[in-house]
């Protein structure tokens, strides 16, 4: 299967100031990613699509595919699945055709050495439309505890009549932690979506876990990168 790992990484930012860019215990933090791409052997190409110079230039350093993307594409309100989207038009131009897509959001800067690769055989394995890379939802925050409010009264958020009673009989819920996302190309073109009606998951290691937005984020991932085997 022919895989594009594609890394999108736009140049402004709100939360962090330019943190693409931004040194992160003397690397760049798309550098994190980067690396781990590099690192994966089922990969088949590697890009990065950004509206910065500053980043391509980055990007050129480890000698991966750079794609220039359109300012209407670096918005705070562009959709990633647009950014995919011309990412391909871009390589077909070129007359390369992928399988699939591995997004991977430098903002997760960490994975745990392999775990792309393992990640990429599991959804070959499964021939899944889609494959997210997931943590579980600690107990306190299970969907099964928690609650809406309708009409001014807190109704369980499942719909459920009565709560669960006791944390041993929660089902396990799970959410994307950002790290890993893979969609085959033809649902990715056909549907503009990443999810198709097959979707399958691969749980992370929870002690990689960092989503950065905000400096309170930048400040966990220092210190994680300080401790982590990247």
């Amino acid at each position: 299967m022919k895989i594009l790992a594609l890394i999108p990484a736009r140049g402004g930012s709100k939360g962090v100031t330019k943190k693409n860019s931004k040194l992160l215990n003397g690397l760049p933090l798309i550098a994190y990613t980067i690396k781990a791409a590099l690192d994966a052997k089922q990969i088949t190409a590697i890009a990065v699509s950004s509206d910065a110079d500053e980043i391509l230039e980055i990007a050129k350093e480890y000698a991966i595919e750079t794609i220039k993307r359109p300012d209407e594409l670096a918005l705070d309100t562009s959709a990633s699945i647009d950014v995919v989207l011309h990412a391909l038009d871009y390589f077909e131009k070129e007359n390369n055709h992928f399988d699939a897509v591995l997004l991977l959001q430098p903002t997760a800067p960490f994975r745990e050495k392999g775990f792309i690769d393992k990640a990429i055989a599991h959804f070959i394995l499964t021939d899944a439309d889609t494959l997210l890379s997931v943590l579980q939802v600690p107990h306190e925050y299970n969907p099964h505890w928690t609650f809406e409010q309708k009409n001014d009264q807190l109704v369980i958020a499942t719909g459920e009549e009565e709560i669960i009673k006791r944390r041993q009989d929660l089902p396990k819920a799970f959410f994307r932690d950002g790290s890993i996302y893979i969609t085959k190309t033809q649902l990715l073109q056909s549907k503009k979506s990443f999810y198709g009606s097959s979707i399958v998951s691969i749980e992370s290691n929870p002690d990689y876990y960092c989503n950065i937005d905000t400096p309170k984020d930048w400040e966990i991932a220092t210190e994680k990168s300080n401790h982590l085997e990247l």
